[in-house]
């Protein structure tokens, strides 16, 4: 609804109704929306006050424009919360979402020099790596590779790993996960990413690495992870002091 009456600015009225039908989910990722003339006869505005609008949603990602096709909802980002330590099965229920994972490899190699001290385990000991896309409602939205000692985490399957690691590590083994270290940078994505994330080339995405602990602070996990950069974002609550 449009209020010509109202000292706010008509074009950000219509900012924030077509936003409301976004998250409100009235208009889904994908829809095309209506014209820039068929705004300005139903609402009895200006095509350049609709203009701005439109650009303005663009600009904030709402909206993405194809040259004579018309103006699309995008497809909006999951926004992860860096200040705790979850699976990623874990925050997608957190969000009523169904998470599932497609198993790409899973085997147990001897640990490199680099791999050896990552994870505080002898040079050539037995270590688990595990590949696997993970996906929200079937879309990929990340690959990650795990490494885990195997004398430390034992009895894994590829059942388990299907599944969620941290359910059966505290779980089943009854070992407390206590924290872990992030650090984010961005990337283009190479060759392995851009075939199982789906994604065309010079696509970006942002690697994670973690060293997740114990709580007795045993290092029990190193993951490398490659986000699609289109599908997610992070997020963090910044303190003062």
């Amino acid at each position: 609804m449009i209020d010509k009456n109202s000292p706010i600015p008509i074009y950000h009225q219509l900012e924030e109704s077509i936003k409301q039908l976004i998250e409100s989910n009235q208009l889904k990722p994908g829809d095309s929306l209506p014209s820039e003339r068929e705004y300005s006869e139903k609402y009895g505005i200006s095509r350049m006050t609709v203009r701005q609008a439109i650009i303005n949603l663009v600009n904030e990602r709402y909206l993405y424009r194809i040259k004579g096709k018309g103006t699309f909802v995008t497809e909006q980002k999951f926004e992860q919360n860096l200040q705790g330590l979850t699976s990623f099965t874990e925050d997608m229920k957190a969000r009523g979402m169904k998470a599932s994972s497609k198993l790409v490899s899973f085997e147990i190699i001897p640990a490199d020099i680099k791999l050896a001290n990552q994870l505080n385990v002898p040079e050539h000991g037995p270590v688990y790596e595990i590949k696997r896309i993970r996906l929200a409602e079937d879309i990929p939205m990340a690959l990650e590779r795990t490494y885990i000692s195997a004398n430390l985490v034992q009895g894994l399957t590829t059942e388990i790993v299907q599944d969620s690691l941290y359910k059966y590590i505290e779980g089943t083994l009854h070992m407390n996960i206590g924290s872990g270290t992030q650090v984010i940078e961005a990337s283009i994505a190479n060759k392995e990413e851009l075939k199982l994330l789906e994604i065309p080339e010079l696509s970006p995405v942002m690697i994670m690495q973690r060293t997740s602990r114990l709580e007795d602070n045993r290092i029990f996990e190193i993951v490398k992870s490659s986000y699609r950069a289109d599908r997610y974002k992070f997020m963090i609550d910044l303190k003062r002091g």
